[in-house]
């Protein structure tokens, strides 16, 4: 199966990155490419991209789609870790960093990676197969209290305890080893009334355990501080996020850089209101319901 991902709000996104020729850009959340080809083309043969992703299969992807030219930088790795990746390839400051937030729509469709609530596949969920946490071993082993945290913290899950209370006496009888075991689980624990109202029953506690399984909250924070960090003067970043955890988190990094600090820089918020798709691009792409963009430029302040 091919690595693809549908990029979401791509003319939003360019705008927003305001892309220079020879210009050095990071696409830090690489997917399937689709961005990150719309940045390359812009960029000029003098410019640099570089596209980081956790998950080999799309490093691999990347390398058969782009491995010819000589202006891409592909890294297999956490984007956490921007400010060693870029120290490492001798880069100390940045035009524009892209995040895409969230799963790509190459990890939701192929069954055996454990994603999607709508395939029968093992409880994997790891964007990183080299990491040993599956989602399997998160439900089969942590205890009722901590499954509810999880599911309420990071699924804002309402029947977060029920939930966690039926997956832990259904444990007692046999583990739970598949998505689809999990899914009746769920819906057993949802009341029948709640389950026929809004998205499919089992969405948010999928959401959690993927969050949880990938700590993609855990330094969220300091990596978007990185990244600031390394823009030059006039550099901007660009936040397309899915859930309000990761929207939250955006909007309050910068609107603290955009106040008074005692750095030398700050930041200029060039979206008051969250951008999100149009409607014919969620004719298109229904997946992109929940997308928010966020975007901000990064100034010298004068002392």
């Amino acid at each position: 199966m091919e690595y693809f991902h549908k990029p979401i709000m791509v003319n939003q996104v360019l705008n927003y990155l305001n892309i220079k020729k020879d210009g050095v850009y990071v696409d830090a959340t690489l997917g399937g490419g689709g961005h990150f080809q719309e940045i390359l083309n812009r960029v000029g043969e003098k410019g640099v991209v570089i596209g980081i992703d956790r998950d080999f299969d799309a490093i691999e992807n990347a390398k058969k789609k782009f491995g010819g030219n000589r202006n891409v930088i592909l890294i297999h790795d956490n984007y956490k870790n921007l400010k060693k990746i870029l120290k490492e390839l001798n880069i100390d400051a940045i035009d524009g960093i892209l995040y895409d937030l969230g799963v790509s729509s190459y990890q939701l469709d192929k069954e055996d990676r454990g994603f999607s609530y709508r395939k029968d596949a093992p409880l994997d969920m790891r964007m990183d197969k080299s990491q040993t946490l599956t989602a399997k071993d998160v439900v089969n082993n942590l205890s009722k209290d901590e499954l509810k945290r999880i599911i309420y913290e990071y699924g804002e899950e309402r029947f977060a305890g029920r939930i966690a209370n039926f997956i832990v006496e259904r444990r007692k009888i046999k583990p739970i080893e598949t998505t689809f075991e999990l899914v009746e689980i769920i819906k057993d624990a949802i009341p029948a009334k709640a389950r026929r109202k809004g998205p499919h029953p089992a969405k948010r506690t999928f959401q959690a355990l993927r969050i949880f399984v990938n700590d993609e909250l855990v330094g969220l924070e300091e990596a978007f501080e990185d990244a600031i960090s390394l823009l030059k003067d006039g550099g901007r970043m660009v936040v397309i996020s899915f859930h309000s955890l990761e929207d939250r988190i955006v909007k309050r990094l910068f609107n603290q850089f955009k106040k008074e600090n005692d750095l030398p820089y700050k930041l200029q918020v060039l979206t008051p209101k969250p951008v999100v798709p149009d409607e014919i691009e969620l004719k298109e792409n229904p997946r992109a319901r929940s997308a928010k963009l966020r975007a901000a430029e990064k100034f010298a302040v004068l002392k």
